[in-house]
């Protein structure tokens, strides 16, 4: 059954451009003020770096308050301006979907994709929302596409690090099944008030079929009406969702992304008390969500002080002198990091003889919990009359408990035939690639040929 609502999340970063308030002015400028009484001496660099710990509030922001204050011993209102997302901020995940099978339906037929070919293959399908050429351009980009050149056009392919990660993957979560190891997948979604024209069908066929039947199973973006959601957290297997898994608590903001909901505290205070339910020599399978990815240590990036890269690299017995400059650090960082580079928790899940494995960026056709939260959603939807979000919360348990393990094995059997495509893609654009390589290769060598009698 649903747990109890998660902590409050403690101070997390202002996002950029989000509007400071008053109270949190007021809260700033007292800091400020008791601070400053109470450490008279203290460097003014020290100070804002202080409020900024306590407050999650930028540097340039903290300074023009204290500016502001110091000049006029007050401080102004905000001006409060609608904030729109960018609509590449509001395409969930099955539209992204759509498009990436766009792309690769193309290769499928031996036709180089280019961004006009998808363009115009999506304002031909009805099933689509269609975006303009500039939008579509950034949400490829999003998606990990890259434009090569080929001939007079450029080409789209995905970038090589997501084809490796893929790769890996696929590799890896196929020689865990002829194992015989149990997969466990994890995943969260949110509920709203379930008002959206939105439906469940379990013959399910593709995520495109699935966007033509208006049927979800992601976060869909929260309306003006509604003043709250839930979000929940559970993980399941062939045989089902695990039993005790279930965490639901109510969203303290009207919010787009999980992750100003959930951090990594909530997440892994949720994930070890799942962890004794699981089978031994398990795989978790999971996403690369930021909460789902707290490293144990932080490694050195370019924005370290020399100092402190030093003391982290002699603090792992890695020899350096005051003769090393900053490059030469970080060249050192980069060939020791992989040893160091851990998340806290596949640490947790190695140390319960179990592992965890992380699904390529956008893949959520890859996790057979998708499909399993279009049943929950479809079941809150056909139920919930009142919009009570008590009511709410007791239907999302009925939905899960819906859910049996014959569902789960006919959306994991669905998950292994989306593998076996992403199999054939990767090789299909490799040969066509190859192909053309040979082509221009042959072309050019029989110039030079020609040119030499």
């Amino acid at each position: 059954m649903c747990d109890q609502v998660l902590p409050a999340t403690p101070v997390q970063k202002n996002k950029r451009g989000k509007v400071i308030r008053s109270k949190q002015k007021i809260l700033v400028i007292k800091l400020y003020k008791r601070k400053k009484a109470d450490k008279p001496d203290i460097l003014y660099k020290q100070l804002v770096k202080e409020l900024m710990t306590e407050t999650g509030i930028g540097r340039n922001s903290i300074e023009k308050m204290i500016s502001e204050y110091n000049a006029n011993k007050t401080i102004s209102s905000p001006i409060m301006k609608k904030i729109r997302p960018k609509i590449i901020e509001v395409i969930d995940d099955f539209y992204k979907n759509a498009i990436r099978q766009k792309v690769h339906s193309f290769w499928h037929n031996r036709d180089p994709p280019t961004l006009d070919k998808i363009v115009n293959s999506v304002s031909e399908d009805d099933s689509l929302p269609t975006l303009k050429r500039t939008t579509m351009y950034n949400l490829l980009k999003d998606l990990n596409f890259v434009y090569t050149k080929w001939k007079r056009n450029s080409v789209l392919s995905e970038r090589e690090d997501l084809v490796v990660w893929r790769r890996n993957y696929l590799r890896s979560i196929k020689a865990y099944r002829e194992e015989g190891r149990t997969l466990y997948y994890l995943g969260e979604t949110r509920c709203n008030d379930c008002s959206q024209n939105t439906c469940v069908d379990n013959s399910i066929k593709s995520n495109t079929n699935a966007f033509r039947k208006k049927i979800t199973t992601g976060a869909s973006n929260p309306t003006s009406k509604s003043k709250y959601f839930i979000i929940i957290v559970h993980i399941g297997s062939r045989e089902g969702f695990v039993k005790g898994g279930l965490t639901c608590f109510e969203s303290k903001t009207n919010s787009n992304d999980y992750d100003s909901e959930i951090n990594g505290e909530n997440f892994l205070k949720w994930f070890n008390n799942i962890l004794p339910f699981l089978n031994d020599n398990a795989v978790i399978i999971m996403d690369n969500a930021p909460y789902h990815s707290v490293r144990t240590e932080q490694i050195p990036v370019s924005s370290w002080k020399k100092a402190n890269i030093m003391k982290w690299l002699q603090e792992k017995n890695i020899h350096v002198d005051n003769s090393y400059v900053k490059a030469e650090l970080l060249d050192l960082v980069q060939k020791h990091k992989l040893a160091f580079d851990k998340y806290v928790v596949d640490e947790i899940a190695k140390a319960a003889n179990k592992i965890v494995l992380r699904l390529p960026p956008h893949h959520s056709e890859l996790n057979p919990i998708e499909e399993a939260w279009s049943m929950v959603k479809g079941y809150v939807k056909d139920k919930n009359n009142t919009l009570k979000c008590s009511d709410m919360k007791q239907l999302l348990i009925e939905g899960v408990e819906s859910v049996t393990a014959e569902n789960w094995r006919h959306f994991e059997n669905h998950t292994i035939k989306e593998e076996t495509k992403f199999w054939e893609i990767d090789n299909i654009i490799d040969d066509f690639v190859d192909d053309e390589y040979t082509s221009t290769f042959k072309i050019e060598s029989s110039s030079d040929s020609d040119d030499d009698m």
